[in-house]
């Protein structure tokens, strides 16, 4: 798997923020929580980096995403009641947008970490929540 270890860690991160703050808060305080985590594991984390978007040559509004790790890994962390294929296509969308490979959701709603790694070109998504083993489901751009 592409940057399997630094996706390792940064789930790590994530669980060490939900035992601290526990589950259901805003999203935005987990984001800062994981930001110190990181950061503290000697991550270089960029927090709301502004990308143009265009269509046509012309720009029409900046992405802005939660979380970037070490200029690899894009991190969304959420409060919701599961993973839709909204959010799936939102994070490829990210990725296409911001010429990174790996996108990282993870759920802070439970007091289990959900995630979900997402690949881009359409190669995997994996998950944890309610099973053993990730699964791997395919998508295409």
């Amino acid at each position: 798997m592409k940057y399997e270890e630094l996706t390792r860690d940064i789930i790590g991160a994530a669980m060490v923020v939900l035992n601290e703050l526990k589950p259901g808060l805003d999203e935005k305080l987990y984001e800062n929580a994981l930001l110190i985590e990181l950061a503290g594991r000697n991550h270089s984390v960029e927090q709301q980096r502004e990308y143009p978007v265009r269509y046509k040559g012309k720009f029409i509004g900046k992405l802005i995403p939660d979380l970037i790790v070490d200029a690899k890994v894009l991190v969304d962390p959420k409060v919701v009641t599961a993973f839709t294929d909204t959010h799936i296509a939102q994070m490829l969308g990210y990725l296409n947008i911001t010429g990174l490979e790996v996108a990282l959701l993870l759920n802070f709603s439970e007091s289990k970490l959900a995630w979900k790694r997402i690949v881009s070109g359409g190669i995997e998504a994996r998950t944890n929540k309610g099973l053993s083993t990730p699964a791997e489901t395919k998508f295409s751009l």
